[in-house]
């Protein structure tokens, strides 16, 4: 008889009351019913806490954490890893959804290609409505490069991985890095040729995210990156490549400020998503929203 594998699905929630029940939900309409939730609240002052404890007060497979603290997303990622019971952990964000068959999928990859630890999926980028921006994802032949891991083109989307829980252990995020601990992550795993990630093209993530992009926010995470490069142990990355890969993050600094002077950052906003496939992919969101909500 085949082993069942259970999977720890974490989310750290603060401030999420609008989207966090339909988050629950599309955990709850998994084809792959052989799970934990584990719902860490990051000192909330809205009603994300009782909406948590309403979900698990209806099911046993549903826990809620909550100290009153707000220690921020690193911190509560490595409680999560912690707390995990099982040897899988699915990341997810306390405003999006997931595809119905995406946990089912992903350990059946995990299951089945012992050489991978992680499987990223593709995302449907959504509005705060729910209406579809467009699709993202990378070829399931991505072969991660030195360069895609330094200057953060990794393509790996964060809040859409499944892991082997004992990768994790191995590579707990930075708690002091709060704007970038997913490039943190990435980056220090592959330096130490441990990131071994299986693409999936297909949308198993539906991601709310914010249309707007501010110049401030790109030129902070930018520095940001150009810090965590300076401070690698010079036994991970040659100083010569730190110099080369910081010098390429300045010059798109230098694109970045260009492009809004120029008022062209609506050519940024391209860059992000595919809408193309619209018509493609708007038909599976209507199906997996109809089922989440069933």
């Amino acid at each position: 008889m085949k082993k069942i594998e259970y999977i720890s699905i974490g989310i750290s929630i603060y401030n999420a009351e609008k989207y966090l029940a339909d988050a629950i939900k599309s955990v709850l309409a998994q084809s792959y019913p052989y799970w934990e939730l584990i719902l860490v609240d990051d000192g909330s002052n809205d009603c994300s806490l009782q909406i948590a404890q309403s979900f698990a007060s209806k099911d046993n497979r549903i826990r809620v954490i909550s100290d009153c603290l707000n220690k921020k997303l690193p911190a509560r990622l490595n409680q999560i890893i912690r707390e995990a019971k099982y040897d899988y952990i699915a990341r997810m964000d306390a405003d999006d959804l997931m595809a119905v068959d995406r946990l089912e999928k992903q350990i059946n990859i995990l299951n089945n290609e012992p050489k991978f630890d992680l499987v990223s999926t593709g995302i449907l980028s959504l509005k705060n409505d729910l209406s579809l921006v467009g699709y993202r994802g990378i070829s399931s032949c991505k072969k991660i490069t030195l360069e895609d891991a330094v200057l953060g083109t990794t393509g790996i989307i964060h809040a859409s991985v499944l892991a082997r829980k004992e990768w994790f252990l191995r590579n707990m995020y930075n708690e002091s890095n709060r704007l970038a601990e997913d490039y943190e992550l990435w980056l220090i795993a592959f330096l130490k040729d441990d990131l071994r990630v299986k693409f999936v093209e297909e949308p198993l993530y539906f991601y709310r995210e914010d249309q707007s992009i501010k110049i401030e926010k790109l030129l902070q995470a930018y520095s940001t990156q150009s810090k965590i490069i300076g401070d690698i142990s010079s036994g991970l990355l040659s100083d010569s490549d730190k110099n080369k890969y910081m010098k390429k993050i300045f010059i798109k600094k230098i694109i970045v400020r260009v492009v809004f002077m120029l008022k062209l950052e609506f050519l940024l906003h391209k860059r992000r998503v595919n809408s193309n496939l619209n018509s493609k992919y708007s038909w599976i969101l209507e199906k997996n929203l109809s089922l989440i909500n069933k």
